[in-house]
């Protein structure tokens, strides 16, 4: 399996070091590393540079820095793409329990379980979020979805959209295959948790799910977001 790394980055000086640290034993078995910053304002660059095999500048949107990292992934040959979120930190053995998820299972992409950091409450928020995917097949960016490079051109990568492009794209894929759901735990910051709240934060999510699942225009949810931060 080649598999490439692919973080999207906006103003993460503060993160982006840790993650990428956590990722050079799958540099050194192989896996390519690639950060899509979305014009940054800080030195997020800078940091993350020494520690990439490929760093690209992309309009910012997490959408399009994930097709742009895509894009180069499979032009550098790689057969399996890893999208993470620069907050979050992947188990040591992340790229074996991609092969062996998606050999054993037969499916074509997936996701990791996630655990939240921070207070006792996000265990429980983590626990429900990881049932909530297994259940419904649905999975979210902070869980890291990878996905086979055969699967992502049939999909035609990620909608261009400005906020839920992990729900539309888990959606699409779903008609190709369930996700592989790999127990093993990826750890995800609790900042945004912590910083709003753990009930207005859920109350939050689950209203711009809902509006977008009736139809909500996703750039309109994606400035109610912003404003309700």
């Amino acid at each position: 399996m080649q598999l490439a790394v692919i973080v999207p980055v906006f103003n993460e000086a503060a993160s982006i070091e840790s993650t990428l640290a956590r990722l050079q034993p799958l540099r050194v078995r192989g896996a390519r590393v690639i950060v899509v910053d979305g014009s940054s304002t800080d030195s997020t660059s800078a940091i993350a540079k020494p520690h990439t095999d490929q760093l690209l500048q992309s309009q910012r949107g997490r959408a399009q820095q994930m097709n742009a990292g895509a894009e180069a992934a499979i032009a550098g040959g790689a057969d399996v793409l890893l999208f993470v979120h620069a907050d979050s930190e992947l188990p040591d053995s992340a790229d074996h329990l991609i092969d062996a998820a998606l050999r054993t299972s037969g499916r074509v992409w997936g996701r990791f379980d996630v655990r939240i950091d921070g207070p006792p409450m996000l265990g429980i928020v983590s626990a429900m979020m990881n049932l909530r995917s297994r259940l419904t097949g649905i999975c979210t960016g902070d869980q890291a979805i990878f996905v086979t490079r055969s699967a992502f051109e049939q999909l035609s990568g990620f909608a261009s959209i400005a906020l839920m492009e992990d729900i539309e794209f888990s959606k699409r894929a779903k008609r190709i295959s369930r996700p592989a759901a790999i127990r093993t735990r990826l750890l995800t910051s609790g900042r945004r948790w912590q910083k709003q709240g753990v009930w207005r934060t859920i109350v939050l999510m689950w209203r711009f799910r809902a509006a977008y699942f009736f139809g909500a225009d996703p750039q309109r949810l994606a400035q109610r977001y912003r404003d309700a931060r």
